[in-house]
C-alpha cells in the first residue's frame, strides 16, 4: 500500500494526470461547441488550411513541416489544437528580452583573436571557414593554448571530474540535463558541500523536465539550503505549452575557468555503469584545460542569467600558464530560439569536406533530408562513412525510428553498426582523423532543432586521435547491419517504421 501511494503521488504521475485532464476538457469543450454550431467544421477547416500555409511558408526542415501538416489536415480539430499548444517556439516578451541578454553576454565577453583565424586559414581554409561561422553566428571563438583529453567511458571521466572538483579555489559551475541521486551525484555533492564551506561559489543548473523522474519537486531549494546556488531550467508545470519542447540538454562542469567538461555524460549512476538498465552504458566526455574554458564559463553564466538575472559580479578569464598545445579548440552552443541551426551546420560542413572518412556515434539516428543526403553523397563518393548506434535501446519506439533510417543509408554504402554490449549514449563525429566534435548533440530533430545544446570542435588535437582510437576499439564490439539483413524485415515492421518515420520530427 505504501508503494502504491508513493507511485500515485510521484511528480511525473501527477503531471501526466493533469495534462490528460486538460486534453479531455479541451476536446469535450470543442465537441460541445461543434454540437451547438453546425458551421464549426467549416471554420476549423479554414483555420487548418491557413495554418498549413503558414507552416509551409516558414523556414525550416520539410520533414518537420510534413509531420505537422498531416494531422492538421487529416483531423483539423486535433491537429490545430496540438500545433497551437506544442508547435513552434512562441516566446513571451520577457523571454525574448532574456534571450537577447544571453546573446549580448556571449557577444560582449567572447572575442576572437583574429591572429588565430589567420593562422588556421593558412593550414586549412575550409576549417577556417567553419571556425568563422561559429564566431559570426554563435559568438564562439576558436582557441589555441588549450589541452583536451577525451574519455571513452563515463567511469574514467567521473574519476577525473572528482579530482578537478577537489582543486577548486574560486567557483564551480555545473549545468546538466539529468541529475539523479545515487553514487555519482552523491560523490559530487559531498565535494560541493565541502567547497561551499571553504568559500567557493558553487552553482548548479538542472533541467526540470529531464529530472522529473529523478529528483523531487523543488530540489533546488534543498541545494540552496546547503549553500549551493541552484536554478531549475524552465520549471515544469502541468500546463500544455510549446515551451515544453525547449529543454536544456547541455552538460557543463567548470572549475575556476581553468578546467571544463562536456559530453554525453549526465550525473546519474547508469552513466558510470553503477546500474545497468540497458546493458553496458557507453558514453564519452571531453576535458578542456586552458584558454578555451573561458567560452564554457561564459556559456554557463549566460544561461544562469537567462533563468534568473542575478549573476552580476564580473569575472575575468584566469591567467593561463599552459604552454601552447598543438591544434585548435572551439567550444560552441546551440540555441533553439534564434533560428540558426548551429550544430547541424557544423556537422554538414564537416561531412561535406571529408576526404577519407566520417565516423559517427549517436544514440538516436533520426535524420532530416539534408543530413541524410549529405551522408549518402559522401558514401557514394568513396568516403568511408560509418555510424554506431545502440544494440540495446533505452526507448523502443525511438529505436524503431532509428532503424527506419537505415534503408537509404545502407543502399548508399554507409556502414551501420549496433553496439551489442548495450546502450551507446556517446555523441561524436570524427572526420579524416583530423577533426572531431564531442558534445551533447544527438543526431535527431530534438537535439538539432528544439534543445539547448553544446559541443567542442577539435582540429589537429591529440584528443582527435583519442576519438579515432575509441571508434576502432568499439567497432569489434558491434554487429554490422547489412542491407540484405535489413531488407528481411516483415511487411508489418516496415509499415510501422514508415509511419514512425513520418512523425519522427515530433518525437
Amino acid at each position: 500500500m505504501r508503494n502504491l501511494t508513493k507511485l500515485v503521488f510521484q511528480r511525473v504521475v501527477v503531471v501526466s494526470i493533469c495534462l490528460l485532464l486538460q486534453l479531455a476538457v479541451l476536446f469535450i469543450g470543442i465537441r460541445r461547441f461543434f454540437d451547438y454550431f453546425p458551421w464549426y467544421n467549416a471554420v476549423v477547416g479554414g483555420i487548418a488550411l491557413v495554418l498549413t500555409l503558414v507552416i509551409v511558408s516558414k523556414p525550416g526542415d520539410a520533414a518537420y513541416k510534413i509531420a505537422w501538416i498531416i494531422p492538421i489536415l487529416a483531423a483539423p480539430t486535433f491537429g490545430v489544437t496540438l500545433y497551437l499548444m506544442f508547435g513552434g517556439n512562441h516566446l513571451s516578451r520577457r523571454k525574448r528580452k532574456n534571450l537577447r541578454l544571453m546573446e549580448r553576454t556571449m557577444k560582449d565577453q567572447l572575442k576572437q583573436d583574429r591572429g588565430i583565424l589567420d593562422r588556421l586559414e593558412l593550414v586549412d581554409p575550409a576549417v577556417e571557414a567553419q571556425a568563422y561561422y561559429l564566431v559570426s553566428k554563435a559568438d564562439c571563438p576558436i582557441y589555441v593554448n588549450t589541452k583536451t583529453t577525451y574519455y571513452s567511458v563515463g567511469e574514467d571521466c567521473y574519476a577525473q571530474m572528482l579530482e578537478d572538483l577537489r582543486q577548486a579555489k574560486q567557483y564551480i559551475y555545473l549545468e546538466y540535463f539529468i541529475i539523479k541521486r545515487g553514487k555519482m551525484w552523491d560523490g559530487i555533492l559531498r565535494i560541493l558541500r565541502e567547497k561551499v564551506r571553504q568559500g567557493v561559489d558553487v552553482r548548479v543548473i538542472y533541467d526540470d523536465f529531464g529530472c522529473i523522474t529523478k529528483l523531487p519537486s523543488g530540489y533546488y531549494k534543498k541545494l540552496e539550503a546547503m549553500g549551493i546556488r541552484s536554478r531549475p531550467f524552465s520549471p515544469f508545470v502541468p500546463v500544455m505549452s510549446p515551451l515544453l519542447n525547449n529543454r536544456d540538454h547541455r552538460k557543463f562542469l567548470i572549475v575556476d575557468g581553468r578546467v571544463g567538461y562536456t559530453g554525453g555524460i549526465n550525473l546519474s549512476d547508469e552513466y558510470i555503469n553503477e546500474t545497468h538498465p540497458f546493458g553496458h552504458w557507453k558514453d564519452c566526455g571531453i576535458r578542456v584545460e586552458g584558454d578555451a574554458v573561458w567560452s564554457m564559463t561564459v556559456m554557463f553564466r549566460s544561461m544562469w542569467n537567462l533563468i534568473k538575472k542575478d549573476l552580476t559580479e564580473e569575472i575575468l578569464p584566469p591567467a593561463m600558464e599552459l604552454r601552447e598545445e598543438a591544434g585548435y579548440v572551439q567550444p560552441f552552443t546551440d540555441c533553439p530560439l534564434d533560428r540558426e541551426c548551429v550544430s547541424e551546420t557544423v556537422f554538414l560542413n564537416m561531412i561535406a569536406r571529408a576526404h577519407k572518412s566520417v565516423y559517427i556515434m549517436t544514440p538516436y539516428l533520426i535524420l532530416d533530408s539534408t543530413m541524410q543526403s549529405v551522408l549518402c553523397v559522401a558514401a557514394k563518393s568513396g568516403i568511408d562513412v560509418r555510424i554506431i548506434t545502440p544494440g540495446i535501446p533505452d526507448k523502443k519506439y525511438v529505436f524503431a525510428v532509428t532503424r527506419a533510417n537505415y534503408d537509404e543509408l545502407l543502399e548508399a554504402g554507409v556502414r551501420i553498426y549496433e553496439y551489442t554490449p548495450g546502450f551507446i549514449h556517446s555523441k561524436v563525429v570524427c572526420v579524416d582523423m583530423e577533426s572531431a566534435v564531442v558534445g551533447t548533440v544527438n543526431m535527431d530533430f530534438r537535439s538539432l532543432y528544439l534543445h539547448f545544446e553544446d559541443g567542442v570542435f577539435l582540429y589537429q588535437t591529440d584528443s582527435v586521435h583519442q576519438v579515432w582510437d575509441d571508434f576502432t576499439d568499439t567497432l569489434p564490439l558491434c554487429h554490422e547491419v547489412t542491407l540484405q539483413e535489413h531488407q528481411q524485415r516483415s511487411g508489418i515492421v516496415r509499415l510501422v517504421e514508415m509511419c514512425l518515420r513520418i512523425f519522427a520530427p515530433l518525437m
